[in-house]
């Protein structure tokens, strides 16, 4: 039997006479759409490596929120540790840069201990592995800049930035308002930012650290599993937490897939096969757009979906440790 290596986070000890002291070691992802059985593949191998499993899904963040994000039981939590899971209650709106400033705080703390990073939300995952710094917010200004007629933000930042339409698209309202936000706050302009060391390493895909990705591509048969995971999930309860949870739910929880149209359902807006029919149209459409932005990735090994979790597993651990 082949004798796994060890992937530590951090630095691992080179004993060669002569040999340097410390060598990098890679962080370890498992990525891919909902629906593609990462969390399953992920909880096996990290289980046989000892593994910590570090969620990038923006909403498994949220407390109370369990059934509708597919959050890791209780049971499998013990079988593997995780971290990024329950942070916050859903009525606060959690930042990508909050949650990167704890994900690099979870990696400080467990030291050399091997770590997987596992989900499906690509910002999140470049926010943990790729440089990414996030200027001020100011809920005052950004207020007063929601109010503001778009044409006169446009014409604030072509007066401070002349090619500022080149980098940004007017017709976004929250990019122009957030544009326009930042350039008050910190003086950036649209150009400045774009043309920066770092936005280069993230249009080059050049992590921080060592990185070794490998994603699951869910496939042609997608939808029907959908289907399926999506039955499951309201048999277990689904609409009885979004009930539970519908007065607590802050602005970005309430945009969760699944929750945002069950919420029409749970006020009387719509009738509840409509709402399960939005679910699952909704559920399909960001499997898609997650499959699209990750293959943009050229640092993620793709591996084909298989029904076989213990097939996936081989799979998925060989590419990691190759």
């Amino acid at each position: 039997m082949r004798r796994l290596p060890i992937i530590w986070w951090g630095v691992w000890p080179d004993l060669k006479p002569g040999g340097p002291a410390v060598t990098p070691q890679p962080i370890l992802a498992l990525l891919g759409p909902t629906g593609s059985a990462k969390s399953d593949v992920a909880l096996r191998v990290a289980e046989e490596l000892g593994a910590t499993i570090l969620s990038v899904d923006s909403m498994q963040v949220y407390r109370g929120m369990d059934i509708g994000t597919a959050k890791p039981t209780v049971a499998e939590r013990r079988r593997v540790p995780h971290v990024m899971i329950d942070l916050v209650d859903p009525e606060e709106n959690y930042t990508v840069a909050e949650f990167r400033r704890a994900a690099h705080h979870h990696l400080e703390q467990l030291g050399n201990t091997p770590v997987m990073v596992v989900g499906g939300s690509g910002l999140h995952f470049r926010a943990v592995v790729d440089p990414m710094s996030f200027p001020p917010h100011d809920d005052t200004l950004r207020k007063r800049l929601e109010e503001t007629p778009p044409a006169e933000l446009a014409a604030e930042l072509l007066l401070a930035d002349p090619e500022a339409g080149e980098r940004l698209d007017f017709r976004n309202s929250r990019r122009l308002i957030r544009a326009v936000e930042i350039l008050r706050l910190t003086g950036a302009t649209p150009s400045a930012r774009a043309t920066g060391q770092e936005a280069a390493a993230l249009r080059e895909y050049r992590a921080e650290r060592p990185l070794v990705a490998v994603g699951i591509d869910p496939g042609p048969d997608l939808p029907a599993r959908l289907g399926t995971r999506l039955e499951g999930m309201l048999e277990a309860g689904l609409l009885r937490e979004v009930t539970e949870l519908a007065p607590r739910l802050g602005r970005n929880a309430q945009a969760a897939v699944g929750y945002r149209q069950l919420l029409a359902v749970v006020r009387g807006e719509l009738a509840y096969k409509l709402g399960v029919e939005a679910v699952r149209k909704a559920t399909l459409s960001l499997a898609r757009r997650q499959r699209t932005f990750f293959r943009r990735d050229p640092r993620i090994r793709w591996v084909p979906w298989s029904a076989s979790v213990a097939d996936l597993g081989r799979v998925v651990r060989e590419a990691l440790l190759s």
